[in-house]
């Protein structure tokens, strides 16, 4: 079987690193907000470009975080994307704002960004990006509405650790940005982990706070706030895993290139290749009208493959009141695509006989 991402064999290469680190930390008796966690995010943030990177638990407590700080809330509107994965919108309504739902670019899968003005109410506070998939929004754009209407840009870069738009790197394109380290992304922890960017020292400074309670201080509280910290075991293990990321992510743009070269399908659309620093791939993803044979196809010849994602957030059960909405871009995407196996430690020959099999569909 070619597994479509095999977390085993990508955390393997670093198994002696991983034990000594896990050993530090057992014996340092200091596992939450320590010497790990501050250096981690040290180091994330140099490598971001920004000034400031807050640990926290999780990609999705990280956007609960920034919209939290900034005091959104009940009536405020925050534009996102239709077809993103669902953390984003839930990260807007647990704070009580209003989705305000944007196509994507077939071509990209990213918002369409000359569709978001028409969106802009005065009730919008914010525009959320998401880089999905790996591949970063053309922020230029974005960037004028935000200086236009006084709003804020909030990046959702959970999938696009190291992806650069014009010399900078995610999570250093907007106000502020959160990241997602689940063990399934580029920069995977081994369990849940997360962290917030920012080069605002006074919203860095509310974020930490909140993530700890809403304290600066033990049992002083000066926010009603949230449990939501990055541990001292996965800290250490992303910094470790930090040093690999760009050498992963070219390896998955190497992977991807062969892909596009090299897929001959008609009956399969394959993505866009554009600017070689925008797309760090963390998934591959094709449109075919024809999901199901070619899934069962390929499992049939040993291949694993995921659909990202089968049900849009405006279709969800628990967002009855998104049901009537009209977005047949996003439905279409969610109806078509399909996740080829994608990986750093993938082998040439894995990566042959994927293409092969695809082509002969």
């Amino acid at each position: 079987m070619i597994p479509f991402l095999d977390l085993k064999k990508i955390n393997q290469r670093f198994d002696k690193e991983f034990e000594n680190a896990i050993k530090a930390v057992f014996e340092s008796g200091w596992y939450v907000m320590g010497e790990q966690g501050k250096a981690f995010e040290r180091e994330f943030a140099a490598y971001c470009g920004t000034k400031y990177a807050v640990g926290c638990a999780n990609g999705l407590d990280a956007l609960r975080l920034i919209i939290k700080a900034y005091g959104f809330g009940a009536g405020d509107e925050i534009i996102a994307p239709a077809n993103t994965y669902i953390a984003s919108i839930l990260a807007i309504t647990d704070n009580g704002c209003t989705p305000v739902l944007v196509e994507p670019n077939l071509e990209t899968y990213n918002i369409d960004v000359e569709k978001i003005e028409s969106h802009i109410t005065p009730k919008t506070k914010a525009i959320m990006v998401v880089h999905l998939y790996g591949r970063a929004v053309e922020m230029h754009k974005v960037w004028e509405l935000a200086q236009k209407y006084q709003l804020k840009v909030i990046e959702d870069s959970a999938q696009a650790h190291g992806a650069i738009y014009q010399d900078k790197r995610a999570g250093n394109l907007g106000d502020a940005s959160g990241f997602s380290f689940y063990p399934g992304k580029n920069l995977g922890a081994l369990g849940d982990a997360g962290c917030v960017t920012t080069n605002d020292e006074n919203l860095a400074h509310k974020i930490r706070a909140l993530a700890n309670y809403g304290s600066h201080k033990k049992y002083e509280n000066i926010y009603a706030g949230l449990n939501s910290r990055l541990d001292e075991i996965q800290a250490a293990i992303l910094r470790i895993k930090l040093k690999a990321l760009d050498a992963d992510n070219q390896r998955r743009k190497e992977i991807a290139k062969y892909y596009t070269q090299h897929i001959t399908n008609p009956r399969i659309t394959l993505p866009h290749i554009d600017d070689e620093k925008g797309n760090v791939w963390h998934i591959f993803p094709i449109l075919t009208k024809n999901r199901t044979k070619l899934q069962e196809f390929l499992s049939q010849h040993q291949i694993q493959t995921l659909i990202h994602y089968p049900i849009p957030p405006h279709k969800q059960e628990c967002y009855p009141m998104y049901h009537h909405f009209s977005l047949p871009i996003t439905e279409r995407i969610h109806e078509e695509i399909l996740s080829l196996p994608m990986s750093p430690v993938m082998s040439d020959k894995e990566v042959q006989e994927v293409i092969k099999i695809l082509n002969a569909f």
